[in-house]
C-alpha cells in the first residue's frame, strides 16, 4: 500500500504501518491518523513524541499499556486511567500509537 504526502510516496504495510521508518513526518502521522478515523490532539501528538523517543533514544524500546500510562501522568500532571488512553488510540495506545508515529508494528506480546 502507498500513501501520498506533500508530492512524495510513502509506502506502507498490509497493517498501515510505515516501510520505512525514515519516511515519517507530523503530515505523514495526520494521513495515517485520518485513516485510522482519528483527529489528532495535543495529547495524541504528546503519546506519539513519546513512543518516538523511546524507540530512537532507548534502545528501539517498545512501551507497554501501563508504561505510557505512567509517563503521561507524569508530563500532563494528572491520572489517566486506561479507559482516557484507549479513547485517545482505541485501536490500543502501544500499537495504533506506533503506527501514527511512524514506527514498526510491535513485537511484543500483551497489554498491559
Amino acid at each position: 500500500m502507498t500513501i501520498e504526502v506533500d508530492g512524495k510516496t510513502v509506502e506502507t504495510t498490509a497493517n498501515g504501518y510505515l516501510v520505512n521508518m525514515e519516511d515519517w513526518s507530523e503530515a505523514v502521522a495526520e494521513l495515517v491518523a485520518k485513516a485510522d478515523e482519528l483527529e489528532m490532539t495535543e495529547q495524541q501528538w504528546d503519546i506519539v513524541g513519546y513512543l518516538r523517543d523511546e524507540h530512537y533514544n532507548n534502545g528501539g524500546n517498545e512501551p507497554n499499556e501501563r508504561t505510557i500510562l505512567k509517563a503521561m501522568a507524569k508530563k500532563w500532571s494528572t491520572k489517566p486511567t486506561s479507559k482516557d488512553m484507549y479513547r485517545l488510540f482505541p485501536g490500543m495506545p502501544s500499537k495504533q500509537g506506533r503506527k501514527i508515529a511512524g514506527l514498526s508494528q510491535s513485537t511484543r506480546k500483551g497489554g498491559y
